[in-house]
């Protein structure tokens, strides 16, 4: 009796099992497939970014922006404007959001460590981007080889012929942990080639109108240089004012970094040396990969993957190459990348355009 009843039961409960699926789960096998591109489905990216005063962030923001949405993601980008406390806020407004990954310029290096543990907490991914936030654990640390921009940016000094040459540093803001690498990278080189450093300063915030002020107070620091090392581009913007002013420009050598459209004009011109050009399309891309890998419990995988130390943690580091920009290479490493267009670099100096 009970080896019939079993097989009875079993039909039974067969033909039953569809209408409590149904009954259960309110969808059809069909309607309970994942549809990729509803947005309840998507992965969803926090972006905070220092500021947009520096000309790059607004690329590193569209590559990056694009390239994720291309890979089935939504990004939120928020701009803290310089502001430590503004930029803790927009953290702690992904973390109630409940996003997957978070993705961090820092304007300061040391101050995040406290908000970016909640979000890990939170079970939220964390990727600094550019500038290491220390001892904070981070996911991940991508940026470009901040050692070899120094380097390069020395580098180019000594074949524009200043061996045994003096310099001054007008380096970047003090709490950006990517300062003291590229300054270390800059003074290993002038020590091998006798250049004197004569003077050091630091523009607080990135804030450019204060290497022109440094400057007007030391007038006769310019009678003393050779060359005019730049934290950034927008930094050798100001300094080539004053330089205009005392007509030195194109006499005192000027370095900067991000081959911003008018340090290429400069160069072009005369007026400035080198540019380290950083493919932050490059960065931006590959920066959005790894969030998508990340926010999907994926490790970060690739030959440029190496390990830093943050302060406290060993973490998963990612540093691309920069490149030296000067007028010998301007066309190949700028123009026929299509970083900037050849009638914007050549808009002042048309006569030196290349067919």
């Amino acid at each position: 009796m009970i080896l019939k009843k079993k097989p009875t039961a079993l039909i039974c409960a067969l033909l039953l099992l569809p209408s409590l699926l149904l009954s259960g789960c309110g969808k059809t096998e069909k309607e309970a497939a994942p549809v990729k591109h509803e947005e309840g489905d998507k992965i969803e990216i926090g972006m905070s970014f220092d500021s947009f005063v520096i000309e790059r962030w607004q690329r590193d923001r569209d590559v990056f922006v694009s390239t994720a949405k291309d890979l089935g993601a939504i990004v939120n980008v928020q701009n803290a404007n310089g502001d430590v406390d503004k930029q803790k806020e927009q953290i702690e407004y992904f973390i109630k959001k409940g996003v997957d990954v978070i993705v961090i310029v820092c304007i300061d290096s040391d101050s995040l460590k406290g908000t970016v543990e909640k979000a890990k907490d939170a079970g939220i991914k964390i990727i600094a981007y550019d500038r290491l936030v220390t001892n904070s654990n981070a996911d991940l640390y991508i940026t470009f080889d901040n050692e070899m921009v120094g380097t390069l940016m020395a580098e180019s000094l000594v074949q524009a012929g200043l061996s045994d040459g003096k310099v001054v540093m007008l380096g970047g803001s003090p709490t950006d942990n990517n300062v003291p690498q590229v300054e270390g990278g800059f003074k290993a080189v002038c020590e091998k080639n006798n250049i004197e450093i004569v003077d050091t300063m630091h523009c607080d915030g990135w804030r450019a109108e204060l290497a022109a002020d440094y400057l007007y107070e030391n007038e006769s620091i310019l009678d003393e240089v050779d060359a005019i090392m730049c934290g950034n581009d927008n930094l050798a913007g100001q300094v080539m004012h004053v330089l205009s002013e005392k007509r030195l420009a194109g006499v005192i050598k000027v370095v900067g970094q991000d081959a911003d459209l008018e340090a290429c004009q400069r160069i072009v011109e005369g007026t400035q040396t080198t540019t380290i050009y950083k493919p932050v399309e490059k960065l931006a891309i590959r920066a959005a990969q790894c969030a998508i890998a990340l926010a999907n419990g994926e490790q970060i995988e690739g030959d440029d993957v190496t390990t830093i130390n943050d302060g406290s943690f060993d973490i998963p580091y990612i540093g691309l190459e920069p490149i030296a920009v000067t007028e010998k290479n301007i066309n190949e490493a700028i123009i026929n990348s299509g970083f900037h267009l050849k009638e914007d670099v050549y808009l002042f100096a048309p006569d030196k355009m290349p067919k």
